[in-house]
């Protein structure tokens, strides 16, 4: 064989082991990935991850789109990128459990058939042709569940959106939350009607309300959320304890100064209910709320009050707290990935007794030097000055306002159940009779450990504290902070991680500071 034939053999052959080796490299890392952008914007978090590991059964993803639309508008163009890009990234890691496919529904076709009878919502174009953006998904049970349209301002909750959606379909029976509350927006009779925290708790939890008169709590209850609770028997609290003893899961808002309870206002009180304690846990829990209201000056919150002759200028008040992720515990899973601030309303300080039984964990609280503030004050529209004057810094350091309550507990009624008192209605009367003959005996103390979370604030549920309104944008992880509770409380803690994820648009890192910093003084100079 010559040389020159030696040559060309040679350069077929290594040819084809390059083929051979480019297809078998395809077949073998069709699933590897590098991701070189700051915050990860296109790595799986583990939440995700362990939840597409341990689907039951495939789930199938449609990715609406309007491309020929999109196109015209360059944020949704490059949003829908990011979208497509991540969808593929579950489509890899779930492998044959996740079935993906993309859809371009133009008018009057098939596509836009299916889009409309999920339910998507067709983005306005100023009169041109409807703009459809959004996922569906479905199991194999026919089950489906929808994000009507995918708004690049919610960028931040994409991954979150997503696995919840890909949990909740493979695990359809969400956990149940049985919700006591006496705020307008979270006791309204559906979840459209109410809060925004109360929208968002219905698409992930089964929410049960708890009628002000009951006599017993729902059955097969997971967790039990008190948010500003009326004035309660010692029957009720009774079963709010033997609750607690027996499957130890609640969240609890309290308030000493409740702004948005119901009721007309400070000029006709008789509906309104300022303050809700559960004092009567203090001595077993190891946590007792203050009688004052809280004001704190390092945390303020910026709002917009009046300046006169129609004018508004912008005040930091110290009774609105915007408490930062430096002030949350960084080690508990319910704060540690929050990162905005938690916007509260005139809350209580929380007083702790490590005496008492188990284990209590400060979860957020005040700078250093807080003021007491006179619950009836600060109850009503106390201005920023009105509260600068009332301020006097207390001596005994920083105020907790949440805490997270952990362990075996005892009961707070140790002579057993207490009598019933029978209602005045006959309805009621016959319920009370028939709970009481069916309750279960008296259990002093615990069968699992209590994990209980109480917030010395119930105004931070009220959109005007973390959400712009107009935009319906959170500037505050309020909801986030409700959420992460109910998720580690019902063991969703694999969702909590995902609520916060970095957005993928780049800001203007020196411009930003320079207007905060700038903001500072201006409000410096005005105080």
């Amino acid at each position: 064989m010559t040389a020159r034939r030696y040559l060309v053999i040679a350069s077929f052959l290594l040819v084809g082991m390059f083929a051979a080796a480019t297809l078998l490299a395809q077949s073998w890392f069709s699933g590897a990935r590098a991701d070189f952008t700051e915050n990860n914007l296109f790595t799986l978090s583990d939440g995700t991850q362990s939840t597409l590991k341990d689907l039951a059964e495939p789930i199938d993803l449609t990715f609406v789109y309007t491309r020929s639309v999109g196109q015209e508008f360059p944020a949704v163009r490059a949003y829908a990128v990011r979208v497509r890009e991540l969808l593929q990234a579950y489509e890899t890691l779930g492998g044959r459990n996740i079935r993906l496919r993309e859809i371009d529904p133009a008018p009057f076709s098939e596509a836009e058939d299916e889009a409309l009878s999920a339910g998507l919502v067709a983005g306005d174009t100023n009169g041109g042709d409807p703009l459809y953006f959004g996922l569906i998904g479905r199991n194999a049970g026919d089950d489906e569940r929808v994000i009507p349209f995918l708004a690049p301002e919610q960028e931040t909750s994409l991954e979150y959106d997503i696995t919840r959606m890909v949990a909740r379909l493979d695990r359809p029976e969400p956990a149940r939350v049985g919700l006591l509350s006496t705020l307008p927006g979270m006791s309204a009779l559906t979840d459209e009607a109410g809060y925004t925290v109360r929208r968002e708790m219905g698409k992930s939890f089964s929410v049960e309300l708890i009628d002000e008169q009951f006599t017993e709590l729902p059955p097969e209850m997971d967790v039990l959320m008190l948010a500003h609770p009326p004035e309660l028997t010692d029957w009720q609290l009774w079963q709010i304890d033997q609750f607690v003893l027996r499957t130890g899961r609640a969240l609890i808002l309290l308030d000493p100064a409740a702004k948005t309870s119901q009721g007309t206002g400070p000029f006709n009180m008789t509906n309104r209910q300022i303050r809700s304690d559960l004092d009567r846990f203090a001595p077993v829990w190891g946590v007792r709320l203050s009688d004052d209201a809280i004001a704190d000056a390092e945390t303020a919150l910026s709002i917009e009050a009046e300046a006169g002759e129609g004018r508004t200028t912008i005040l930091q008040h110290p009774l609105f707290l915007a408490i930062p992720p430096g002030l949350m515990s960084r080690e508990n899973i319910v704060t540690a990935d929050l990162s905005r601030t938690v916007n509260l309303g005139a809350p209580g300080r929380l007083v702790l007794n490590d005496g008492a039984p188990g284990q209590r964990e400060i979860l957020m609280q005040t700078g250093p030097a807080p003021s007491d503030i006179p619950a009836d004050r600060a109850a009503i529209e106390l201005s920023a000055g009105d509260t600068i004057g009332l301020y006097q810094a207390t001596d005994i350091g920083a105020a907790p306002l949440a805490v997270r309550v952990s362990g075996p507990l005892i009961s707070a009624f140790a002579d057993g159940a207490p009598p019933l008192d029978i209602p005045d209605d006959p309805i009621y009367a016959e319920l009370a009779r028939a709970a009481a003959a069916e309750a279960p005996p008296h259990q002093s103390t615990s069968s699992v450990d209590a994990d209980i979370i109480i917030i010395s604030d119930a105004d931070m549920l009220d959109d005007g504290l973390h959400l712009d309104l107009q935009s319906g944008v959170a500037f505050a992880d309020n909801v986030t902070f409700i959420l992460n509770a109910l998720d580690s409380l019902s063991g969703g803690s694999e969702l909590m991680s995902l609520r916060a994820r970095a957005p993928g648009r780049r800001p203007m890192v020196t411009v930003e500071r320079m207007r905060e910093a700038a903001q500072s003084r201006f409000f410096n100079e005005q105080a």
